[in-house]
């Protein structure tokens, strides 16, 4: 069953008969049928073997909350600098002003929720060609680590800021929220009330929302300081950059490391330092994860063969 025939079988057949789902209708019709279409492009990856089974996206547990697109190609979704205007809410205000261009075609957007604040990100079409950066005839190889975040070739060291005080605080902090909801949690199933009483309810919720609001924070923190590596990086304008292909999952299996390298956060560091790179065509090299970048002198090129991970300073001949 194709995603058409789907969304004709749900509104004409399912609904009808079952009126206790009539909220889905309370969106815009658009937002339902690209909700749809996702769910049908996830499952033709999964039969092609591109990815595993589906799991089912339940409402109160998704960030994104609401699509929306264009209903026609003549009609206009319209955005001045302080507000937008969504399909079936209206016009809503925007807490960070002038960060969706209102010169250019909006396409589609998403309404999404995290620790308690709504998000818009919009898609627009943008005119013309971008000029291309003039490169450097030079390269960066980049390694990641957990001692240090990253080490450049050109002599420059990212230091792991999970070390740093204030996120240290915030560690020891998020470990205690979590503790005490915990606690909520058990003593709710020993006086089996799971799911009765308002007032328990709402201190449970009220402390999900605290433990929340210190991931999210935490969160911004890590992702801020990646970007200020990644803008570090390609503002040089190499002619391309090196960066190892490491098996994060591998690495996960450690248990003595799996919550540095979790906290390190070398996915999103790859992801984004990509995405700059194709905007300002860099080019980016994989190095092959079995490569022995880190036993290798960079002045004679010699190779410590007997290197181990308790060796933090490799000192060479040379």
């Amino acid at each position: 069953m194709s995603a058409n025939d789907f969304s004709k079988w749900l509104n004409n057949d399912y609904l009808t008969q079952h009126p206790e789902y009539a909220w889905i209708k309370e969106v815009s019709s658009k937002s339902v049928k690209q909700s749809i279409t996702n769910a049908d492009g996830a499952f033709c990856k999964f039969f092609k073997k591109q990815a595993g089974f589906p799991r089912f996206k339940k409402k109160s547990r998704q960030d994104v909350k609401m699509y929306f697109v264009k209903t026609d190609a003549k009609a206009v979704i319209r955005c001045e600098r302080h507000r937008i205007k969504i399909p079936t809410l209206g016009w809503v205000r925007i807490k960070e002003k002038g960060y969706i261009p209102t010169d250019m075609t909006i396409r589609s957007g998403a309404v999404s929720q995290s620790a308690g604040k709504y998000f818009v990100s919009v898609l627009v079409d943008i005119d013309g060609e971008q000029q291309k950066t003039q490169l450097n005839n030079y390269g960066l190889g980049v390694d990641l680590g957990v001692k240090d975040f990253a080490v450049v070739s050109n002599g420059d060291v990212y230091k792991n800021i999970n070390k740093q005080p204030t996120l240290k605080a915030l560690y020891k902090r998020l470990e205690r929220e979590q503790r005490k909801l915990s606690r909520k949690y058990e003593s709710l199933k020993q006086r089996n009330k799971i799911m009765r009483g308002e007032a328990t309810r709402q201190n449970i919720q009220k402390q999900v929302l605290t433990v929340q609001k210190l991931h999210q924070r935490i969160a911004n923190i890590r992702g801020n300081y990646i970007n200020q590596v990644v803008s570090e990086l390609v503002k040089t304008k190499p002619a391309y950059i090196a960066i190892e292909d490491l098996n994060v999952g591998g690495m996960m299996k450690n248990r003595h490391l799996s919550k540095a390298v979790a906290r390190q956060g070398f996915y999103e560091f790859r992801t984004k330092l990509i995405a700059k790179c194709i905007t300002l065509g860099i080019e980016v090299r994989i190095v092959d994860r079995f490569y022995p970048s880190s036993k290798t002198c960079h002045e004679c090129g010699c190779i410590n063969s007997s290197l181990k991970l308790s060796d933090r300073i490799y000192k060479c001949d040379c």
